[in-house]
């Protein structure tokens, strides 16, 4: 070996000790506690993408009914446990794992569809999936028909999209009349993957009419647009500020099976146009209007904002306490919910 290489190999030696000594200290501890349900799940800081802020508002969702969640553990008294996709640690959850606990997978993607690139992702998911799963969450039919096209065998799948948390994301009180002033239009990205709609995006910059519209955008692109409003990434409270202050939102994001991004805008009262591509028209129903080709959105803009109020009334969100006593009952835990919070 290269003496100039054992640096390197000692720390991540030491990183790996460290935490295996966590793990097993962890699992020393669980064996006296119990919750009602274990998330494993590594959360990044906010702001975030669709994944986290789903699985945050699902657990304050689920606190709020009085049940007990446990983060990356699983004690000896709890009987549930919801692992997320592949964005958790795979060994920690092994060690954790034993008979008589119902074993949920909630998975996304396939990984490789919508990054339009496999590195292999797909392939540890249905690992993971086979090993270790009683059921499986996926987030819409175009999700697992997607699954089966790729052979991959989920353990007894169910369909539950996402929701979001009512308590950031609704509409305003009162809208600013369009008299006399731009069609505000708003996209949001927290990923600068091109798949996340960067091609169309650039594709209006260069013929929309923007003497009738402006445009926001929130988040990360490689992609640098003259006409837009760039504001970058922002928490989620600001997001909800800036999704109710616009008229229409703009999904262009290719092969994505449930965007958060999406219903947090439809929840905020915006109709959408949207790419026909994976799990938005499932999403938006009549609360938007579809496109095929760049060259099509600038008809659909016009049509929606012509129907208004009609694509705005035909908003149909999924609660996140109808999405949460489904993922109850996929728990085996339905029977210990509390009442629903109102929404």
């Amino acid at each position: 070996m290269d003496p100039r290489t054992l640096p390197r190999v000692a720390r991540r030696a030491g990183r790996w000790l460290a935490r295996r000594a966590h793990t097993e200290a962890d699992w020393l501890a669980a064996r006296r506690g119990r919750a009602d349900v274990s998330l494993f799940h590594e959360f990044a800081p906010p702001p975030g993408g669709g994944g986290h802020q789903f699985l945050r508002a699902l657990e304050r969702e689920l606190a709020s009914r009085g049940l007990e969640i446990e983060e990356n553990r699983l004690s000896a008294g709890t009987g549930a446990c919801l692992f997320n996709s592949f964005n958790y640690d795979a060994e920690r959850l092994r060690r954790f794992a034993r008979p008589g606990v119902r074993m949920v997978h909630r998975v996304d993607g396939p990984i490789g569809v919508y990054r339009g690139f496999d590195d292999g992702t797909d392939r540890a998911i249905a690992e993971a999936n086979r090993e270790l799963a009683d059921a499986t969450v996926v987030q819409s039919r175009f999700s697992l028909e997607k699954h089966a096209e790729l052979g991959i065998e989920l353990r007894e799948p169910v369909i539950i999209p996402n929701a979001v948390d009512p308590a950031i994301f609704h509409p305003p009180p009162a809208r600013e009349p369009l008299a006399g002033r731009k069609v505000r239009l708003i996209a949001t990205s927290w990923s600068d993957n091109v798949r996340k709609g960067a091609e169309t995006l650039a594709w209006l910059d260069r013929n929309l009419d923007w003497e009738r519209y402006e445009l926001t955008f929130l988040g990360q692109s490689k992609v640098r647009f003259e006409q837009f409003r760039m504001l970058g990434a922002v928490d989620s409270r600001a997001v909800a500020e800036h999704l109710r202050a616009h008229d229409v939102y703009i999904a262009a994001s290719r092969d994505d099976p449930c965007s958060n991004a999406l219903l947090e805008a439809l929840a905020c009262g915006l109709p959408a146009a949207f790419l026909s591509s994976g799990g938005h028209p499932e999403l938006v129903g009549d609360g938007g209007l579809p496109f095929y080709e760049d060259e099509e959105l600038p008809a659909v803009l016009d049509r929606i904002v012509a129907e208004l109020d009609t694509r705005r009334a035909a908003i149909a969100t999924p609660s996140i306490a109808e999405v949460a006593d489904r993922y109850l009952e996929t728990l085996g835990l339905l029977e210990t919910r509390g009442p629903a919070e109102p929404s």
